[in-house]
């Protein structure tokens, strides 16, 4: 109806007896296009290009497998109103293991600067479950090893605790309704032994 020939993104929201609502159509990659990815086993990259050189996108809707969940993990202090941060990444590690991919952009040595957006990588897991997907997710983050400017990762890994989080108990609250703001997990450089420990 649109005339729009691409592989892009279209967003709705859907409510509990499945009517969905259109809300807008990107015509470009979205940055949590890692899930899809994940859970229909397609490039979409590969395709947008594809499309570009005059091929055809397939007819039929890919299989749907799974679970998958992403975090986008970012220098900003979550206990400080999500407060962007900069400096020098003094040490970046990411663990490798089945069902837990890292699309990052920066590595040790690497200044996050204050000219730019602070995302330093999206973190996506995939289980046969969403339980699984959220397990993955947590191990992942747990042995991220990130020093250097006040990240995200304790607010991530406060979140994907919560009870109702795991249940998919949402809503567009969600955050102040369970009082979620990373001051239980401390920043790394709080404590540097874990240094020598890792």
């Amino acid at each position: 109806a649109l005339g729009y020939v691409s592989a892009g993104t279209v967003e709705f929201l859907v409510d509990e007896a499945r009517n969905f609502f259109f809300l807008e159509v990107n015509t470009r990659i979205q940055v949590e296009h890692p899930v899809t990815e994940l859970i229909t086993g397609l490039d979409l990259v590969r395709w947008q290009i594809e499309v570009a050189l005059g091929k055809p996108l397939p007819e039929a809707a890919p299989p749907l497998r799974g679970h998958a969940i992403e975090c986008r993990v970012y220098a900003e202090d979550a206990a400080k109103g999500f407060l962007p941060c900069s400096g020098r990444m003094e040490r970046v590690e990411w663990p490798e293991f089945e069902g837990f991919r890292v699309d990052a952009g920066v590595d040790t040595g690497d200044t996050i600067s204050v000219f730019y957006d602070p995302l330093l990588a999206k973190c996506v897991a995939w289980g046969e479950t969403r339980a699984e997907a959220l397990g993955r997710m947590r191990r992942g983050l747990e042995h991220s090893v990130l020093f250097g400017p006040v990240v995200n990762q304790g607010f991530l890994l406060e979140v994907l605790g919560n009870t109702a989080f795991e249940r998919a108990e949402l809503s567009p609250h969600f955050l102040e309704e369970h009082r979620l703001d990373g001051k239980t997990w401390p920043h790394p450089a709080a404590v540097p032994a874990l240094v020598l420990a890792a």
